[in-house]
């Protein structure tokens, strides 16, 4: 084996963490949440593929279009494997005709988390049509055992929960 292959594996490997969501999940009990956004965006999304180890996904966020991989199939615990790439929104309403039944239209809102060393946001999701009255908080974090306050409008959570998976829903 050359030095050139010995050194694939690591390349590999970086190129792997650098794709990680590590996110943790809850309901909201209330509205409060919206006193503190910093922005709100209209979101359609739908799944090209749903299977319980990986998600392709096609997301419109306002003039926006992006196609999503998701696995868990690459990472452990709470870490999940996610390959974005934006793409024209022309070509994103052509591929929501070939999604799978079950078209998810949200409204997707920006909260700074306050009181952190590494910036990082709550983005809360209230959800229309079939799911109407579903509101839900993520909020990504850069390690499992990363700590966070809660917030007052926060609820239980649901983290790892598949019924509360977008793909699930």
């Amino acid at each position: 084996m050359s030095k050139k292959n010995g050194n694939f594996a690591p390349k590999i490997l970086k190129i792997m963490h650098r794709n990680t969501e590590i996110e943790r999940k809850f309901l909201v009990k209330d509205e409060r949440f919206k006193q503190y956004a910093i922005r709100s965006q209209h979101i359609e999304q739908g799944y090209l593929c749903k299977e319980p180890e990986k998600t392709i996904r096609v997301r419109i966020c306002d003039e926006k279009a992006y196609i999503t991989i998701k696995s868990s199939q690459l990472r452990e615990g709470l870490a999940k494997f996610e390959w974005e790439k934006e793409i024209a929104v022309a070509d994103a309403r052509e591929l929501m005709q070939l999604c799978l039944p079950g078209v998810i239209n949200k409204t997707r809102y920006i909260l700074p988390a306050d009181g952190r060393a590494e910036k990082r946001y709550w983005e809360v999701d209230v959800f229309a049509g079939r799911l109407e009255g579903l509101v839900l908080a993520e909020i990504e974090l850069g390690s499992e055992e990363e700590t966070f306050d809660k917030p007052e409008w926060i609820g239980e959570e649901v983290t790892g929960q598949a019924q509360y998976y977008n793909a699930n829903m």
